[in-house]
């Protein structure tokens, strides 16, 4: 369906104001050229009185060009897409031309007394002394109307696009805050749920010492992870603190088979703005496809780097020859890049095969460095 948009009548309260400006504008003109005549007759010793040369500049001058200010506006008001062409723009001036300019001619020829008409050659003294009367004010304030008019409709229309422009960026926010709840109403299930299989593979192996020390070490995490809950953002140095006590839940489960090498900390860390949790789904896909696919210890390694102006995060198991190939797709991994983008436009997770070893690379823009 075609935009009509555009063709919508402005407001009446526009045309009436308008109006109002049209009629002191062109009172304060008739005061302006009314003192102006007195003070000329003063000089020239001819004896006139000021109101009375006010009402003749008044109804001679002005009233003409208000009736045409007024008129063109309501026209304009009422049908907008009169100039939305330049052959309507183009109309509109034959109609001051063709009508209006007669009209206005013959009123001041009225208000003159130059209407005692005897014979053609009356007429024809006439037009010629009244061609070029109020040509020039007459031109000047349909060109005026016209571009206040258009300069209405175009911050009209710079206002409506203002406003289109924020609805959508308001939208937008909306969508990406739902968005991000979304997944970390996905993510937090999906920790605990990890969490407490680990803690059960201890219970049902008999170690009820080590599975208590593991519900301990839980409760610590959960707390930590329900107060990040409530927050857009983290430190990559709170979530290192994080991943360390997850590594030693972990440890109950595997014993010495764990290893985890964490190099790169440092005080950078606190500078890094980050989503609650990143880390942890990233060792947790790493001691999937590493201590859970091959026997003896891990080689797992979490390294820190600063690129540029950006953090980068890598997180290493092998793939050798005879380990599963890892896909890097899965819920850990696929959630951890959508919170990334949700989050910064500027931070990325790339992950896949580099000779023997998977690498999954998170990078994140530092403090102040945009």
């Amino acid at each position: 369906m075609k935009d009509r948009s555009h063709l919508a009548p402005l407001a009446p309260v526009s045309a009436t104001r308008n109006i109002a400006i049209a009629l002191l504008l062109w009172t304060a003109i008739s005061m302006l050229g009314a003192l102006q005549t007195y003070s000329d007759n003063l000089r020239g010793g001819i004896d006139s009185h000021y109101p009375a040369l006010l009402a003749t500049w008044f109804l001679e001058y002005a009233v003409p060009l208000i009736v045409l200010s007024a008129g063109l506006s309501l026209a304009l008001s009422r049908w907008p897409g009169l100039t939305e062409r330049p052959r309507h723009v183009f109309a509109l001036f034959l109609g001051l031309v063709l009508v209006f300019q007669p009209a206005q001619w013959t009123w001041m020829a009225w208000m003159r007394g130059y209407l005692d008409i005897a014979s053609l050659g009356d007429v024809w003294q006439l037009l010629r002394k009244m061609l070029l009367v109020g040509w020039f004010s007459a031109s000047g304030t349909f060109a005026a109307v016209l571009a206040l008019h258009y300069w209405r409709r175009a911050r009209e229309r710079e206002l409506a696009w203002q406003r289109s422009q924020t609805d959508m960026l308001q939208l937008r926010l909306a969508l990406e805050e739902q968005r991000m709840l979304a997944l970390r109403a996905q993510l937090e299930p999906h920790f605990l749920f990890n969490a407490l299989n680990a803690i059960s593979a201890l219970v049902r192996g008999g170690d009820t010492a080590l599975a208590l020390g593991g519900i301990g070490r839980l409760s610590e995490l959960l707390r930590y992870a329900l107060a990040a809950s409530t927050r857009s953002s983290s430190t990559v140095a709170e979530e290192l603190a994080f991943v360390r006590g997850y590594l030693d839940l972990q440890r109950l489960r595997y014993g010495e088979r764990l290893q985890v090498l964490i190099e790169g900390d440092g005080p950078i860390l606190h500078d890094a703005a980050c989503p609650p949790l990143l880390l942890q789904p990233l060792i947790e896909n790493a001691l999937r496809h590493d201590l859970d696919c091959r026997a003896g210890p891990g080689d797992i390694r979490l390294t820190f780097a600063r690129i540029g102006s950006d953090l980068a995060i890598r997180v290493t198991n092998p793939a050798g020859p005879g380990t599963p190939a890892n896909p890097g797709a899965g819920f850990g991994l696929a959630n951890t890049r959508e919170r990334l983008r949700l989050m910064h436009p500027g931070a990325s997770l790339q992950a896949g095969l580099q000779g023997e070893r998977f690498v999954a690379e998170v990078r994140l823009p530092l403090a102040g460095e945009d």
